[in-house]
Order: structure tokens, then C-alpha cells, then sequence
């Protein structure tokens, strides 16, 4: 199983590493070292689309970004995205998301965006590795007065068990909204922002405090007030090695007195957990205000 799931992830490095260019279904099912028709049949049970559908997904996904975020001609994405004419980009994306690229440019709704999961790490064993001594860099950071649209799951602490209740497709979904810090946020609630029967672990988007945009259907809006934190990034790591990365860092808060540069732990405001990405470090934003 493990030599098969290898060669699934190698074809999915492949493929978004060579995304821009031409890629043909002979070129990833080299690289699994597999033959061609056991190659597709492991990428399909694996991943639960075909390599193509796989392409496809992805390269709609970064259009829908571009065209969200960019002043960009359609003719231009349609071309840089993989396909031969507007019009088949247009039925794509319609069939893809529901509406028309070029309305969708002009008034960005939310979008629920592919999210390419590397299959090693969802089925490799869960298990702590040392990573011997690291550093962990920390700074006070602010946070303006915004809102966060949050969904809530029914009892989840964590990610895991968030993803169990509510779908981890769902941070598609959040990654296709504009932000305030550029990227969906994971938040442990403070009790008063709790709803009974739903979870502390959320996840969401920040956005302005004047904020009047669409609402998914499901979701909630919180209103949080401007807030001082204090930012905690640890090391680079490798992928497999997140959840040391993450433990590291809870270590480290649990150590840390706020009281040296004449903070305290602030318990009204929510704590934030960024998407942990290896090649920047983990990240975890705590709630501070001024010690009395």
C-alpha cells in the first residue's frame, strides 16, 4: 500500500509542479513508475478523480483566483489555464462553479475551489518524529476591528475532528474568498462566541467591518474588536513532520510569559491557527492586551 500511495503523490508533485505547461497523461504515469493503466487506477482510488479531472480542477481553481484578484482578459486566463477557446473555458468554469467567469470577475461570489490534498498525507501513519532543537520567532502583531465568516462544526477542538464533522473541502470554499490577512483562518472561539451545540474549532475568512458581501449558505458572521497578538512561527518543516511542527509551538505558548514585554494572556478574543505550510513555518496567532 505504501509503494502505492508513493507513486499516487509523486504524480501529484508532478502535476502541480509542471501545472502551466502542456502535460500529458504519459508524462505523469512515469514518473509513478507504474504502468499506464495501473497508474490512472491508483491516481482515481486514491485521489477520487482521473488525472485529467485532477488538471482540470486545478487549473480552474487558479484561474478563479486570477480573476478574482487580477484585472486579467478572459481570452488571457482561458489560454494560461490550459484550454484552446473562450468558449470551452467558459462551459468549463460554468460547470465547474456554477456562473460565467466574466460575471464572476466582476462581483467574486464565494466559490467552492478544489483543494488538492497530497494523498501520503492523509493516509500515512500518524506519528511524532524528532526534529531535534528549532527555534520559534515571536512578535506582537495587530488585528484590526473585522468580522469572520465562520463555519461552525458540533464539537470539534481540532482540526481532525473539524474536518470529520463539516468536510475538509470545505477550505476551498474559504480560500476563494478575499481576505483581510490573505488567507482563510482556523479560530478556537472564546465561550461567548460560542452557539450552543456547536464546536470552539471554526474555520473562516476575515473580512472588513463594513463587509455587506454574499454569506454562504450555512455559515455565520462574528464580529470581533481590535485586538493586539502574539504571533508564534516555528521553523520550516517537512510536510510529514506537521504535527511535531504544531506540538512544538503549543509548547512553546504554554511557556511563554506574556508579562515580560508587559502583556497577559487575553481570553475575549479567539486564538488563530494559520494553514500550516512547511516551507514557512507553523503558525499561531494568541490574543494579548496591556497587564494592569
Amino acid at each position: 500500500m505504501q509503494e502505492q500511495i508513493e507513486a499516487v503523490q509523486r504524480m501529484q508533485e508532478y502535476i502541480e509542479k509542471h501545472l502551466r505547461e502542456s502535460i500529458s497523461f504519459a508524462d505523469v504515469e512515469k514518473v509513478s513508475l507504474f504502468s499506464p493503466w495501473y497508474a490512472r487506477r491508483l491516481f482515481l482510488e486514491y485521489t477520487g478523480v482521473t488525472p485529467s479531472e485532477y488538471i482540470r480542477k486545478l487549473r480552474l481553481k487558479q484561474s478563479a483566483l486570477k480573476l478574482r484578484d487580477e484585472d486579467v482578459n478572459i481570452l488571457d486566463v482561458a489560454l494560461d489555464s490550459g484550454f484552446g477557446s473562450v468558449d470551452g473555458y467558459q462551459r468549463a468554469f460554468r460547470k465547474e462553479f456554477g456562473c460565467n467567469p466574466s460575471a464572476y470577475a466582476a462581483d467574486p461570489i464565494p466559490l467552492r475551489l478544489f483543494t488538492p490534498y497530497g494523498v501520503k498525507f492523509r493516509y500515512m501513519e500518524r506519528k511524532e518524529t524528532a526534529m531535534g532543537a528549532r527555534n520559534v520567532f515571536i512578535q506582537v502583531i495587530d488585528k484590526p476591528k473585522r468580522k469572520v465568516i465562520i463555519k461552525r462544526g458540533r464539537t470539534a477542538t481540532e482540526y481532525m475532528k473539524y474536518c470529520e464533522e463539516v468536510g475538509c473541502d470545505i477550505w476551498g470554499l474559504l480560500v476563494s474568498m478575499k481576505s483581510l490577512c490573505g488567507e482563510p483562518v482556523c479560530l478556537w472561539l472564546p465561550e461567548a462566541y460560542v452557539k450552543p451545540g456547536t464546536s470552539q474549532y471554526v474555520q473562516g475568512v476575515e473580512v472588513a467591518e463594513d463587509y455587506s458581501g454574499e454569506i454562504p449558505d450555512g455559515f455565520d458572521v462574528i464580529e470581533l474588536l481590535k485586538a493586539q497578538y502574539l504571533m508564534f512561527q516555528g521553523e520550516p518543516f517537512q510536510e510529514e513532520d506537521y504535527q511535531q511542527a504544531i506540538a512544538e509551538i503549543w509548547e512553546s505558548e504554554k511557556n511563554y510569559d506574556p508579562s515580560l514585554i508587559g502583556y497577559q494572556w487575553d481570553h475575549l478574543n479567539p486564538k488563530i491557527q494559520l494553514e500550516p505550510i512547511g516551507t514557512r513555518g507553523y503558525i499561531e496567532l494568541v490574543p494579548i492586551c496591556s497587564k494592569i
